[in-house]
């Protein structure tokens, strides 16, 4: 027996890519695309530069006997990875193939999974997981639970070290749901992304409700009442671009610096209609997103989570071309009030743009924490003491803006000097104070009023007084806790200019393992 050919030997290698690149092959590929779903390749190549990505292990089946599925191997083992670039920086990505064994995870699918993680950690390169399984496979038993294990393990560890992407396009259930939990950003699309620790069925044959699936996970779902998502689509494309659009404001990596954009718009525009924007009566709302897009370059804000916690705001922009990270009260909803999810979604974006270097800029206009039984019962000390401790955590540049109401605790957590913001500016209409004018003036000149001959008129006066002397930003500018007193349309460039004053910042923290967050 002699040796076979180079041709031989390269057409038996071709025959095998063709394998790999069927999945599971032309029926099942079909009836993916009849869901409005691509396959496994075909969304790398959507997520990433034309002709960038090296695919890795293509060729790795499952090594399982049990119950017949050592009958039953495809080349690929239901996941595709390797690295590619987008707008030509690196970075790593896994895409779980549904039309092999329904995308479910075995031991060698997590093991592909946990190697293009670890090349992502060494490399210090994002890592972008799209998420289309089944969840464990059955048939492997504790070998995939195993494996679900070791890519939290991974999502852990390089949890504030690379960014971390989770792409859903499809079912994800029971343990798979925790490894996009894990990461810094879940996409989700309408109608196709679904994700639940029990499904329907169970859910029914457990407590008796009847739940739809898209009602219970679907993208709508986690992005505007769970909070476990951060993006919603309205299909694959505009996912990916999604994906692409927030990857375009990070580091690669912790140790890594933004990348700049170049921008026509001069840090010196000043916008006069800023003056308009927001109400000087305390008692009127307005969308802060107005002003965001007024002081930030071309008028661009990348919101995160817009469809939850809308009382306040998070998302990116850039100032001069350099990223930053945003947080806004809004006072067009439940006028700017902390509250419990408030908290919890300001806390994490605060944390994550401190893990990744990002300036954080704050506009704030917060009349206080949400009253009522609810949030008391609910958790809102602990949920607020979370907001407290991720601003005192933070060692990023921290700019603050004051629009108008900054009162109590609230103004404390809203990246106070006291907490330690380096710059904090305020305007004419700012008003710094342990609460707001009626109320204060009904507690400090209780008496005066309730003896005066005409107690209504006495109350206005006194409330006048105070407003004078209290409700506004002078107070606190006297005393050090504001660093300037700015028109609105000062605001862009004042920013700037505070950015450029503190950029080299370095703060440093006392020696430990690590803190105890509010939970």
């Amino acid at each position: 027996m002699g040796f076979r050919t180079i041709e031989e030997l390269c057409a038996e290698l071709d025959e095998k890519r063709s394998k790999a690149l069927a999945g599971g092959g032309k029926e099942a590929v079909e009836k993916q695309k009849s869901k409005g779903k691509g396959t496994a390749r075909e969304r790398i190549a959507q997520l990433l530069d034309p002709g960038s990505f090296v695919e890795i292990d293509e060729f790795v089946t499952h090594r399982c006997n049990n119950f017949g599925l050592d009958e039953k191997k495809i080349l690929g083992d239901g996941v595709v990875t390797g690295w590619g670039t987008i707008e030509g920086r690196k970075v790593f990505v896994y895409s779980q193939d549904f039309t092999v064994f329904g995308g479910s995870l075995g031991e060698e699918h997590a093991a592909k999974i946990c190697k293009v993680m670890d090349m992502a950690m060494q490399m210090g390169c994002p890592i972008i997981g799209i998420n289309d399984s089944g969840g464990a496979r059955i048939q492997e038993a504790v070998d995939a639970l195993n494996g679900y294990g070791k890519i939290f393990k991974r999502n852990t560890m390089a949890s504030g070290v690379i960014p971390q992407f989770s792409v859903i396009m499809g079912p994800t259930a029971g343990g798979a749901v925790y490894s996009p939990a894990l990461t810094d950003f879940i996409f989700m699309v309408d109608g196709e992304s679904v994700m639940h620790i029990t499904g329907p069925e169970v859910i029914k044959a457990v407590t008796g409700e009847d739940v739809t699936g898209e009602e219970l996970g679907g993208a709508a779902a986690h992005n505007t009442v769970s909070g476990v998502a951060h993006f919603e689509a309205k299909d694959e494309a505009e996912c990916f671009a999604q994906v692409r659009k927030v990857l375009s404001y990070l580091p690669l990596n912790n140790l890594d610096d933004s990348p700049v954009k170049p921008t026509g718009d001069s840090p010196e525009r000043a916008d006069v209609s800023l003056r308009e924007v927001v109400p000087v009566n305390p008692n009127k709302g307005y969308d802060v997103h107005e002003v965001l897009t007024k002081v930030f370059d071309d008028g661009e804000f990348t919101e995160v989570q817009a469809g939850y916690a809308k009382n306040i705001v998070t998302g990116y922009a850039r100032i001069g071309g350099r990223a930053v990270g945003v947080i806004a009260n809004n006072a067009d909803v439940m006028a700017g009030c902390l509250d419990i999810n408030a908290s919890d979604k300001a806390s994490r974006f605060i944390r994550h743009c401190d893990a990744f270097n990002l300036p954080i800029v704050t506009f704030v206009d917060v009349p206080g924490y949400l009253p009522g039984a609810d949030q008391e019962r609910g958790g809102i000390i602990r949920k607020g003491a979370k907001l407290l401790y991720a601003y005192s955590e933070a060692t990023v540049p921290l700019i603050s803006v004051i629009m108008r109401k900054a009162y109590g605790g609230a103004y404390l957590a809203m990246s106070s000097k006291s907490l330690g913001a380096d710059v904090v500016l305020a305007w004419p209409q700012a008003e710094i104070a342990v609460m707001g004018a009626e109320g204060a003036a009904s507690i400090v000149f209780k008496k005066e009023i309730n003896d005066a001959a005409d107690p209504s008129a006495k109350r206005l006066e006194k409330i006048d007084e105070y407003r004078e002397a209290f409700a506004n930003p002078y107070r606190a500018a006297e005393r050090g806790y504001v660093d300037r007193v700015i028109t609105p349309e000062e605001t862009r460039k004042a920013i700037f200019m505070a950015l450029d004053g503190i950029q080299s910042k370095r703060d440093a923290t006392p020696s430990k393992k690590h803190g105890v967050i509010p939970h």
